[in-house]
């Protein structure tokens, strides 16, 4: 929902990050690999309720996952470093919280499948929109320059960050944040769902 709105604010820092980081010899797929192997780090560490060392490992992959755009954006855009961003992320997503579950499985397990379950929702809708939009030749850039078509909803990347700050900050609050955000996920899906419908007549 904030994702556009947030593009002026973070990209000037993204973009001299990834300069710095050009320069020390980094490429977009590396950082994205490299994120992505750290930030599934979290995944034990949030299991063995180590929730600060969680929080930290989320949000260096979340700073990696802007950065390797930027850098993408400084050097050349490719179709396999497009494929990884958009997989790697979604599988990261869901690790966290089945890393909730692993953690508390009496009070999280139930939660923390309605979450996974609405990530399912989310990300085929977002998906299944892209291909549609790639083959009509559609384009945004509304939301910073993309490999693919990005398609907006009330949760997206900003407000999914905000869910996993908040879980490893408060995780007794997990389910109650699960349940909410995974609701929020079903109104995203359903725009979506609609919105498809209605281009792709």
């Amino acid at each position: 929902m904030f994702d556009a709105r947030l593009r002026p604010l973070i990209d000037p820092p993204l973009e001299r990050l990834a300069a710095a980081a050009r320069q020390a010899g980094w490429t977009a797929d590396g950082v994205t690999v490299t994120g992505f192997l750290i930030g599934m780090l979290a995944l034990p560490a949030i299991a063995f309720e180590a929730y600060g060392i969680g929080l930290l490992l989320i949000l260096f992959n979340r700073l990696a996952d802007g950065v390797d755009g930027a850098i993408a954006r400084l050097t050349v855009k490719t179709d396999r470093g497009g494929f990884l961003d958009i997989a790697l992320d979604f599988i990261f997503y869901s690790s966290v919280p089945f890393a909730f579950a692993l953690a508390n499985p009496t009070d999280n397990a139930l939660a923390a499948a309605f979450l996974i379950f609405s990530f399912i929702g989310t990300g085929c809708s977002f998906l299944a929109y892209a291909i549609m939009a790639e083959k009509r030749d559609l384009s945004t850039d509304i939301r910073g320059q993309k490999s693919l078509y990005y398609l907006g909803g009330l949760t997206e990347g900003f407000e999914t960050i905000i869910l996993l700050v908040l879980a490893c900050l408060l995780p007794t609050w997990f389910p109650t944040l699960a349940w909410i955000f995974g609701t929020l996920c079903w109104i995203t899906t359903t725009t979506r769902i609609y919105a498809g419908w209605r281009a792709f007549g």
